[in-house]
């Protein structure tokens, strides 16, 4: 039987056996019979290890925590030592919102080959520090490809599936950019093809970003069509741009019609990816169709960068018709590619307060079609 009430005392004894808190190189570490969990401070030796990785996990890069931590979160970033071989990383976030208080690893944790022995040390290591945050459950969304056998190790640790939506683009479409354009193009929908050509010989220009005045643009057409279509803007777009940007890690495409911004895309670079995360349309020009070639554009962007595949985030489910994506959906799978679905996110109750965050979001899901 699951059980999801751990008293303080409980959560302090979690690591028992030969789980003991020590020190290495000075550092604080958790150590689990050879495995150990220290911080990791260099952004070099934290991006040399996600590199290597065949899927790049946008929020467990180390500018992602950078961007948290400018939005007033407190995070950690450790590492999961097998004797002093580095075999995993975690960026750890601790949220405290309205909806209730959890530690949340996006994407992660990321494992250079996963064991279940590492993963059960670093679960232990995660409900300690719950327990000493005082948080009432732990959130997990590691990129474990759909097909894999892995879910069973989420069952096996009392983990139980999110209520919430694909808010991590657990179903993402990804394209080859490694091809030719001609290629490319020919890989197209007929309509895709026909609207990336119209929207060039109606006189709409796409241009990358120069100035917080063009950032101010977007975010203002970002926020007109989140009310449009009735979702909750993002937060943090703005420092996302200007903490990717120190790297150049990102370019925000616009298209203008007559030096007027009608749409936009912000692009993030990591791994061999470009990740289309964010995007906004004035829908005054709808029949300009400016998206096409707006995307079209970013897609060249990635190929003159050598990435391997461009990214257009989340897609509706295949077996949701009404899903609120699927005109979103239609659009992406349109420039051609394919589907990568990966294992929904997991949660781990910690205390009786994480039903009030399930009720929360599971009624959120229903009411929003998800």
């Amino acid at each position: 039987m699951l059980k999801i009430n751990y008293s303080a005392a409980e959560l302090r004894s979690i690591p028992s056996e030969k789980f003991v808190l020590g020190h290495s190189s000075s550092q604080k570490a958790a150590r689990y019979s050879d495995h150990k969990i220290k911080e990791i401070e260099k952004k070099k030796d934290w991006e040399g290890f996600l590199e290597k990785k065949d899927f790049y996990p946008l929020f467990q890069s180390f500018n992602w925590g950078e961007v948290q931590k400018k939005l007033g979160f407190e995070i950690e970033r450790v590492g999961i030592f097998d004797k002093e071989k580095l075999v995993g990383v975690a960026l750890i976030v601790d949220v405290i919102a309205k909806r209730g208080h959890y530690l949340h690893v996006r994407h992660g944790p990321v494992f250079e080959d996963f064991r279940k022995s590492e993963f059960k040390c670093f679960v232990q290591y995660l409900m300690k520090r719950a327990g000493e945050r005082g948080a009432s459950f732990i959130r997990i969304s590691p990129l474990f490809r759909k097909e894999s056998a892995r879910k069973d190790v989420f069952r096996e640790f009392k983990f139980i599936k999110s209520p919430i939506h694909n808010m991590d683009a657990q179903i993402c479409w990804v394209l080859d950019v490694t091809k030719p354009e001609e290629q490319l193009l020919k890989e197209m929908r007929k309509t895709t093809r026909y609207l990336i050509k119209r929207g060039a010989s109606l006189g709409l220009k796409v241009v990358k970003a120069k100035s917080r005045s063009d950032l101010n643009f977007f975010l203002n057409l970002y926020q007109k069509t989140a009310k449009k279509h009735r979702f909750v803007p993002h937060q943090g777009i703005g420092e996302e741009f200007e903490i990717f940007k120190k790297d150049n890690q990102t370019e925000l495409f616009l298209a203008k019609f007559k030096n007027k911004v009608i749409s936009g895309a912000l692009v993030i670079y990591c791994g061999d990816q470009a990740i289309y995360h964010h995007g906004a349309s004035d829908e005054k020009f709808e029949k300009l169709s400016p998206s096409y070639l707006l995307q079209w554009t970013a897609i060249l962007e990635a190929k003159r960068r050598r990435k391997r595949l461009y990214n257009f985030w989340g897609i509706a489910p295949p077996s949701s018709k009404n899903h609120p994506w699927q005109g979103l959906t239609l659009f992406k799978t349109g420039f051609g590619g394919e589907a990568r679905e990966f294992l929904p996110s997991h949660d781990l109750p910690l205390s009786f307060l994480y039903w009030k965050t399930y009720t929360i979001e599971h009624i959120s899901k229903l009411l929003k079609g998800y």
